[in-house]
């Protein structure tokens, strides 16, 4: 096995199986009709986030992949955001009440037996969604644009020999198996922003990625992971330049161990 067939066999695993995306899907409609049985001033409501990207990596793989389900209220503007965290706490518990259930600001989570959903309250004005703001942020509400995220990680897949949803999945896998240097979003966005040359195959974007990580404003212990990842790679494309296929099989192996 080569480097590029290691990398695209491992891609493919860490993905989720078309079993497992039929079993979400019915999960996410029956929370659709659910949703609509319990309320009566919802907007609209939608999965988005890194499954509605097709970038979320299987369970097994990553024991937090959730699914984002946004859920705009037409009165949400009237309301601050923990009141409405509480309304879907309320229809969590009345409609999954055998499942867990728990605030995670800001969102509600419930966690069913085969994946867990983040459910993220929202109004909405002029084509702009609002949904609480982190903890840490000085504003209560803040802009969310869910749609614009997916069409450019869709336009840069398409750009990039539909190699890119494939690359974004191996460095959140690497990025699980390191205890997460970066945040999910903060992967994909640097990934979607960035320039890539001379690119063909899955191992040149892989490469190129890992090679352009930024370490500033990481922690020590974050920082040398990722230095270790770019040594990884720097010793991979060594061994492959003076033909040691094998060696260089074993050492970019060393990046996901």
């Amino acid at each position: 096995m080569s480097v590029l067939s290691y990398l695209t066999e491992l891609s493919s695993t860490v993905t989720i199986a078309d079993w497992e995306r039929t079993a979400i899907d019915t999960s996410i409609r029956t929370l659709s009709t659910k949703l609509d049985n319990y309320f009566d001033n919802i907007e609209s409501k939608f999965v988005f986030g890194s499954y509605d990207r097709k970038t979320i990596l299987r369970r097994s793989k990553d024991a937090n992949s959730d699914i984002d389900y946004m859920v705009s209220f037409t009165d949400g503007s009237d309301w601050t955001p923990q009141t409405l965290m509480n309304r879907l706490k309320r229809f969590a518990e009345a409609k999954y009440s055998s499942n867990e259930i728990y605030q995670s600001s800001p969102t509600i989570v419930l966690e069913l037996s085969h994946i867990k959903f983040e459910l993220v309250p929202a109004y909405q004005t002029w084509g702009t969604y609002h949904i609480p703001a982190p903890a840490s942020s000085y504003s209560t509400w803040i802009n969310s644009y869910p749609n614009a995220m997916r069409k450019n990680l869709n336009d840069k897949n398409r750009d990039n020999n539909y190699q890119i949803r494939k690359l974004v999945r191996l460095l959140k896998y690497w990025n699980v198996q390191n205890g997460k240097v970066y945040t999910s979003y903060e992967l994909e966005k640097y990934v979607i922003d960035k320039f890539f040359f001379f690119c063909t195959n899955l191992k040149d974007y892989f490469f190129q990625a890992v090679e352009g990580l930024s370490t500033y404003g990481l922690p020590y212990y974050k920082e040398s992971k990722v230095n270790s990842l770019k040594t990884i790679v720097a010793n991979t494309k060594k061994y492959e330049q003076d033909n040691m296929p094998y060696t260089a099989e074993s050492e970019i192996k060393k990046a996901f161990e």
